[in-house]
């Protein structure tokens, strides 16, 4: 273990290290790199999930591959280790809490199914932000010890180009490194998005790169923006027992579809979570007490609003974590607009042996798994001897709030957009599931929607349901909807009984008529 663990820190081998005395000399160096004689076959630039599964498979495939990757501490100075956004202050963390969350509702649910449970239980915010932070380093390590176990050479450093073959990695000590390599793959992410434009937003607020690291309750908190980070840190919240505000100021869940947004946020306003409307905040100051003071403005009323919070969280969205990689001196393009990095299909920047997977690329679903098993893909067709490009059609995702609303495919909206109102059919239907029936749980936002062309066989473009597992019963329907399923072979399909997913094999009510299909003959 002693020779693991100095492996993993030894960041030297054959390499020399520089102090930024001589940097002149380090750009020298990498002026007169050979072609062909590459340190590496592979460089990833990005230790997230996309990364790391490119470099494990290109490792896989028997190349020479190295890893660099480094956390910018947030403007609060939360910092992590090795996995990306996911493993360190997304998905992982994010699922652990909003369980911790619907393990209270199933608390209250309790006494009603027998179990004699005092009430109310109190939750410890201290005791579930260190379990779900152990977990956390576990998968920082874990993560560690495979690169290591596939001879993939990890670097701690800043990374910035210095031509298209080379880049220069900066340690945290200041000290500096020369990689180079045949091929590169920018793997960055992205990273919050602060509203510098706000006074006080940048010195009092904190983002999801924040939230999940708190060793404190943050207590009464305004959630900013309405994206899915928004809106799933603010059901955990809620859940939990605290005093929960989302301030949005325009259209929940903006890309998803609408109808079935709307059903999210009116299930959480009728579970505790309160909701500010058209309104955007002006201001943050700090009282002589500690708590933060917020000013906003009602875009609907045009009066000025004032309330107290113990935190801000800022979820206004994410850009390209781009900025420090000198993207210039390699000739790589990217976006006027959005900063992100333009690809082809091969994910091939404007430089044909650098290329770019995941949330730092334009057009990409901001989404793990995809960035995943395009990073394995491109891995393939590098070293591999495979053709097969990465199918970012039909991707199905879940937004983990109280209510969860898993989706594949088009939305109601896009099918419109794209197909005409005539030609598309949607399929519809409330339900309750078992579960919310003997502790009588409102199950008024329980819905699933299938979105059909309507000529026959009426090919499914896309799936909404709000319920409870949503992202379980997404992926099942996910395969055959990828796999071309229409309507008709849907409602063949026998349901697991009694079951959530059985009511999408049920749907038998059309929006468009409200009538029975196989009386209308459809």
């Amino acid at each position: 273990m002693a020779a693991m663990a100095a492996a993993l820190r030894g960041l030297g081998g054959r390499f020399r290290w520089r102090t930024p005395a001589v940097a002149g000399g380090v750009r020298g160096a990498a002026q007169g790199a050979v072609a062909g004689q590459w340190d590496y076959d592979l460089l990833v630039i990005g230790g997230g999930s996309g990364g790391l599964a490119c470099a494990k498979e290109a490792a896989q495939l028997g190349r020479k591959v190295a890893v660099v990757d480094y956390v910018e501490p947030s403007p609060r100075g939360t910092r992590w280790g090795l996995g990306g956004t996911c493993v360190n202050v997304g998905c992982i963390p994010k699922k652990l809490m909003h369980q911790a969350a619907l393990l209270g509702g199933l608390i209250r649910d309790a006494p009603h199914y027998g179990w004699e449970v005092a009430q109310p239980v109190p939750h410890d915010w201290r005791k579930m932000a260190e379990a779900v932070q152990n977990h956390v380093k576990s998968l920082n390590w874990g993560h560690r010890v495979q690169l290591h176990d596939r001879k993939v050479k990890y670097f701690n450093v800043k990374a910035g180009f210095v031509d298209e073959h080379t880049v220069r990695g900066v340690a945290k000590g200041g000290k500096e490194i020369l990689l180079s390599a045949d091929h590169i793959v920018i793997a960055t992410g992205g990273r919050p998005r602060y509203p510098a434009h706000i006074e006080g937003a940048l010195e009092y607020g904190i983002t999801s790169d924040d939230i999940f690291w708190l060793k404190e309750s943050p207590g009464k908190t305004l959630v900013v923006g309405a994206s899915y980070v928004a809106l799933e840190c603010a059901g955990f919240l809620t859940g939990i027992g605290l005093d929960t505000t989302v301030m949005m100021r325009s259209i929940p869940l903006r890309g998803f579809d609408q109808q079935m947004s709307s059903l999210v946020t009116e299930h959480m306003a009728s579970h505790g979570t309160r909701f500010l409307r058209g309104c955007t905040p002006s201001q943050v100051r700090r009282l002589p007490d500690g708590q933060l003071q917020v000013t906003w403005e009602d875009h609907t009323t045009g009066k000025e609003g004032t309330g107290t919070f113990n935190t801000v969280l800022w979820a206004v969205g994410r850009v390209p974590d781009t900025r420090s990689l000198n993207l210039e001196k390699a000739g790589v393009d990217t976006s006027p607009s959005t900063q992100k990095i333009l690809v082809d299909s091969r994910e091939a920047t404007s430089v044909p042996h650098i290329y770019a997977i995941g949330d730092v690329v334009e057009g990409r679903p901001e989404l793990t798994p995809t960035a995943v098993m395009a990073g394995r893909l491109l891995a393939q067709r590098l070293f591999g001897g495979s053709s097969d490009l990465m199918d970012y059609d039909k991707v199905p995702t879940t937004v983990f709030t109280p209510l969860e609303y898993g989706c594949v495919g088009l939305s109601e909206e896009e099918a419109v957009a794209r197909h005409g109102q005539e030609r598309v059919e949607v399929y519809h239907a409330h339900y309750k599931p078992l579960e919310f029936t003997v502790p009588g749980r409102d199950a008024s936002q329980c819905y699933v929607k299938m979105v059909c062309l309507r000529e026959p066989p009426q090919l499914v473009l896309g799936l909404h349901f709000l319920g409870p597992n949503a992202g379980e019963v997404t992926q099942g329907f996910a395969l055959g909807i990828k796999c071309g399923a229409s309507y008709v072979q849907v409602m063949q399909t026998v349901g697991i009984h009694p079951t959530c997913s059985e009511e999408v094999v049920k749907l038998r009510i059309s929006k468009r008529s409200g009538l029975d299909p196989t009386v209308t003959g459809c």
